[in-house]
Order: structure tokens, then C-alpha cells, then sequence
């Protein structure tokens, strides 16, 4: 058979019915090997990149794998980015790209190029995947195949990349004479060096849970990426152990279970950061604790609790913040193991913590009464937001402020998901991820939120949803400037708005969602918000709905350079801030004015 059908009969096998792709020469052997086929289908955008996110979104929605192609040389190269979001947060997608044939490729010849639109991919994305190859042998398709996915989808999951030239696409092989990954030496090398839970590190978990009169679950998007979301729940209900999450880990446990307190860091809840500063206790689960989370004092971060991290890549552990019990471990068996020592015994009476951290989110909402805002207030109308949508549906966030107003107060439903992208931050995200996640649930409803800056990144591909027909309500908090680099010039450049006001543009985003045929409205006050969010999400097919801002709009709190997590801007008065706190405040003298 051609080499081509065989890759894609292996994809429809690894139970993936989409591939997101942007044609070019070099993939046209590929996708027409997808035609006339009822078990596969391409989904053809208008850039690399929106192939790329919506891949990543497929693979989180769906649990296996996403798969994105592109053509050599800039088809390849803008996939990039995306390729870099899978790794930074452990997404297991499958890359091909189109190459030139192999008599063209330089190899190692010291020249910049041979064939049209030749590049190196491989070498580009080496340091952003798992795997990367170039198939240079048709009779190793399979090995290599097989190899990339059992890469992307083991331990830490990410990225892998097959580079295939258009002359082994064409070629002819023998299907059941193909050399398989999984009867190798190689393949037993990886499954011998795969990580198993400790049981003595279990049952000293048990007994630091045993101890502790204030825990804290801190729950990383590693849970999800696990498939452990039922793990944690099952723990939380044997346990009573109140939930505070990482960016990536809001969707693990909704945020209207009773023992979720919202998101921690830089931008998170202060209610939240101040339940985790304030425990005696912290069990980690699949967070790599990075400087978003605990500022930039690590040594301040939960520093009156005992803290396990429980995660399965070992260059994590102890990498940031010093943990008295580090535990390399898949997320989901460790839960498992933990549930099974704890089933059957004694509930933990922790209603008086619960009545602290209860009064912790009483008196620290993220948003007032009476908003400080002229016009609307974000999170006010994202609580709204939230209160409207409904089971299933998947949120989308862009990067930038209207990613944080989200976090701190969109309040995620059972069976809701919320898609992020976390360690790239890559503006434009939410658009293509809607599209992804559309497409790996059918039927479910996907909802951006979105700023008007991160929105323009891939607006092109909103002609892609109308093609599509998809369920996906386009949410724009529009205060005409890149707001989150803004507020930072502001409050360290002296209010120096270099790009992100001057020479900033926006166009009329109602005109242009309806060019693309996608009906669309504004508003700029909280008036008939109720009312005008009900009438979107209710709608059929696509809809846009732009909200106006003030440009001044900020995300508060805050946490600013050298503060531990729970003194966040704006202030509060060390007196008050003391009296709140069950532990010792870090010394005033090392805290800058």
C-alpha cells in the first residue's frame, strides 16, 4: 500500500478523527490519502498555528492524542508555537510535517538549502519535543509511528514531531513486514524505567494527613493530564480536605464543590493565597510550582506546613520550592494508592479550618459590592458569565487580563472544562482552542473569552467556526489596548505605554464578525448583562459578544515582586493582615516598601 494511507489508517487506529491541517506541496500525499474516508476528516484552517492549538485542545478533550500537519519550510516553522504550548504543559500530540524529497534535502552538507521551502524542522524543535524524526527509511514508518505516540502519550506526556519527504510519502510498502516499536529492545528499555508509586511514601502521606489540622490540596494540571480528576474527588470526599488550584488545575474539581477555594499565585484569589499560606499541611499534585505560583520568594511559600509533591517528572521535585516529602509518581496511581489506605477510615473533623478559610473568602472576595469600575466591572460580569453557562461546556481562555478576571471568577460547573494555555501564554490561544475542543465533542458548547488583542492574533480562522457550524460564543472583554503589558507599564515604566496604547489598533469587531457571517452585539454595562449573555449562550451556531471596558481596567489583586503570596496588591494594612494570619508575618524588613 502507499506509505501515506498507512499513516493515516494508524491515526484513525489511535481513535483520532480529526487531523487540523493548513495544505501546502509537501502534505498533499498525506491529506489525499484522508479523501472520501467516513472515519476521518481534515479540518483546513487558515494558519498553521490555529492547527496547532486546536490539536492541543483535541488531545485534552478527547484524553489521547491530537494530530496537526503542515507542509516544509513556513508550514512547519508556525506550528512552532504551538508545538512549544504542548510541551510547556504536557499535551500529547502527534506533529507531521511534509519535507522535500530526500535526494533534495542538504543533510549535512554545509549549505543553507537545496530543495523549495527546505528547513530543518527537526533541529527547530528538538528542545520543544519529546521525539523528533525524520523518516528517512519507508520500512521503519511503522517503528516510527508507534514510537512517537508511545512517547507523546507516556510519563510526562508533550509533543512528538515525524518529518516525512514527499518521495517516502509516495512510496510503496508492506504492511505486515514492517518492523514494530513495541517488540524492541527500546520499547523495554522505556517500560523498565517507568516510575511506581512507593507504599512507604504512601502510608507517610496517610500520616502526615493524619496530623494535620489545617491541609491543603494544591492541585496542577498534571491531575488532569493524569486522567486522576475522579482520584481527587474521591480523596477530597474521604478526607474533607479543602481544594485551592493552579491555573492549569481549575477544571480538576469545580469551583462550586464546597471544598474548592479558587485559584493561588500572582494573580490568583487573595482568599485563596491565603488559605495556602496559612496551612500546616500541603499535598501537591502535578504542579511544577513555578514563579506564578509562588512569587518570587519560594522560601515564603507555605512555610509553616509540611509540603509533599507528588509528581511524575523527577526534575520537578525540589526544583523551586525545597518539599519534605518528594513522591515521583503518576498522579492517578498515587491517588489510587492514597484512596485505598484511606478507605474505610475515621472522616477528619477540619470544620474549624473550614470556618477560617470560609472567613478568608467572606471577607476577601475578588470583587466588591460596588464596583471600582465606571463602566463594567470583569469580574463581576464573569461571575455572571459563569452563573449563565451550562453543564458541558468548555472554556476557552485567551492570554492576557481577560485570562486572569477568568480564573479569579468564572466558577467552573460539574463536567465543565476550562482550557489554558499556561506556559507558552500565547495570545490567540482561545479561538483555535474552541475550534479543537468543538470538534473532539461534538454537540458541547465552546465559549472563548477572549481580549480584542489576543482575539486579532487568529481572527482569521473565525471563518473556519462558520464553516464548521460550531457551537462557539465568542466573548470579548474589549478595553482597546494590550491591557495586561499595560497595567505593568503603568505600575513600573512610569505609565510609558510603548504598544500597548500608542500604536495599538483595534477595528470594529462587531463589523468584522459579521463580514464573516458570524451574528454579533456589544454592550458596556452590566445593565442587561443577565439578559444579553443568556440570549448568546441560547443562540445557534456561532455568536460574538463584545464588551466595552475602560482602558484603565486592571486585574486586581495583585502580588508584586518580593512579597509572599498572601500580601497582595492592593495592600492591606499590616495590622489587619496579621490579624488574619494563623502564622507568622515574613519580617516588615524584608518586605521592599
Amino acid at each position: 500500500m502507499k506509505l501515506s494511507d498507512y499513516v493515516i489508517d494508524f491515526i484513525v487506529k489511535e481513535g483520532v478523527s480529526q487531523i487540523f491541517e493548513f495544505i501546502g506541496g509537501a502534505i498533499t500525499h498525506l491529506l489525499d490519502s484522508t479523501y472520501d474516508r467516513d472515519d476521518i476528516h481534515c479540518v483546513s484552517v487558515h494558519h498553521e498555528q490555529t492547527a496547532a492549538f486546536a490539536a492541543e485542545a483535541y488531545a485534552r478533550i478527547n484524553g489521547r492524542l491530537g494530530v496537526a500537519m503542515a507542509t516544509s519550510g513556513p508550514g512547519a516553522l508556525n506550528m512552532v508555537t504551538g508545538i512549544g504550548s504542548c510541551w510547556f504543559d504536557s499535551v500529547p500530540c502527534l506533529f507531521i510535517t511534509g519535507q522535500v524529497n530526500t535526494y533534495e534535502y542538504k543533510f549535512d552538507r554545509p549549505i543553507r538549502q537545496i530543495g523549495f521551502q527546505e528547513t530543518d524542522i527537526v533541529s527547530v524543535v528538538k528542545p520543544l519535543t519529546k521525539n523528533a524524526e525524520m523518516v528517512v527509511d519507508a520500512a521503519q514508518i511503522r517503528y516510527q509511528l508507534e514510537k512517537a505516540v508511545y512517547l507523546a502519550q507516556s510519563g510526562r506526556p508533550g509533543p512528538v514531531l515525524l518529518d516525512i519527504p514527499m518521495n517516502i510519502q509516495r512510496a510503496q510498502i508492506e504492511p505486515d513486514h514492517l518492523p514494530s516499536f513495541y517488540v524492541s529492545d527500546e520499547y523495554r528499555r522505556l517500560e523498565d524505567s517507568r516510575p511506581t508509586c512507593d507504599s512507604a511514601a504512601l502510608a507517610e502521606v496517610v500520616q502526615l494527613i493524619g496530623a494535620a489540622r489545617r491541609p491543603v490540596i494544591l492541585v496542577g494540571g498534571g491531575v488532569r493530564t493524569a486522567g486522576a480528576a475522579a482520584e481527587l474527588r474521591q480523596l477530597v470526599e474521604l478526607t474533607g480536605i479543602p481544594v485551592v488550584h493552579s491555573l492549569m488545575g481549575l477544571d480538576a474539581l469545580p469551583g462550586d464543590h464546597p471544598a474548592s477555594f479558587g485559584m493561588i499565585g500572582s494573580y490568583g484569589n487573595r482568599y485563596s493565597n491565603m488559605t495556602l499560606a496559612n496551612c500546616d499541611l500541603l499535598l501537591v499534585l502535578g504542579s511544577r510550582l513555578d514563579t506564578r505560583q509562588t512569587g518570587t520568594r519560594p522560601d515564603t511559600f507555605a512555610r509553616a506546613a509540611k509540603k509533599i509533591h507528588v509528581d511524575i517528572d523527577p526534575l520537578e521535585l525540589n526544583a523551586k520550592v525545597q518539599v519534605d516529602l518528594a513522591v515521583r509518581c503518576d498522579v492517578r496511581e498515587f491517588l489510587a494508592g492514597l484512596n485505598g489506605l484511606l478507605a474505610g477510615g475515621h472522616m477528619y473533623d477540619l470544620s474549624p479550618w473550614y470556618e477560617v478559610i470560609k472567613g478568608f473568602r467572606a471577607k476577601y472576595p475578588t470583587h466588591g459590592a460596588v464596583s471600582e469600575f465606571a463602566a463594567v466591572d470583569p469580574n463581576l460580569f464573569l461571575g455572571k458569565l459563569a452563573e449563565h453557562s451550562g453543564c458541558g461546556d468548555i472554556i476557552c481562555l485567551d492570554v492576557g487580563q481577560n485570562q486572569m478576571w477568568a480564573a479569579q471568577s468564572f466558577r467552573l460547573k460539574d463536567d465543565q472544562r476550562m482550557l489554558i494555555s499556561g506556559g507558552m501564554g500565547a495570545m490567540g490561544f482561545a479561538l483555535p482552542a474552541a475550534l479543537g475542543a468543538a470538534k473532539a465533542a461534538p454537540g458541547r458548547r465552546a465559549v472563548v473569552i477572549t481580549g480584542d488583542g489576543g482575539l486579532q492574533v487568529n481572527i482569521q480562522d473565525l471563518d473556519t467556526i462558520v464553516n464548521h457550524r460550531l457551537p462557539v460564543k465568542i466573548i470579548v472583554l474589549n478595553n482597546g489596548c494590550l491591557g495586561m503589558v499595560r497595567q505593568f507599564q503603568d505600575m513600573y515604566f512610569d505609565g510609558r505605554q510603548q504598544s500597548t496604547v500608542i500604536g495599538y489598533g483595534c477595528p470594529d469587531l462587531v463589523r468584522v464578525a459579521e463580514a464573516y457571517g458570524i451574528p454579533s452585539l456589544s454592550i458596556a454595562s452590566l445593565d442587561d448583562a443577565d439578559q444579553v449573555i443568556a440570549s448568546v449562550l441560547a443562540s445557534d451556531g456561532p455568536t460574538l459578544l463584545e464588551v466595552k471596558l475602560e482602558q484603565t481596567t486592571c486585574v486586581n489583586p495583585k502580588l508584586v515582586v518580593n512579597r509572599p503570596i498572601e500580601d497582595m496588591s492592593p495592600h492591606l494594612e499590616r495590622k489587619e493582615l496579621a490579624s488574619d494570619m494563623l502564622i507568622e508575618l515574613v519580617e516588615e524588613g524584608d518586605v521592599p516598601k
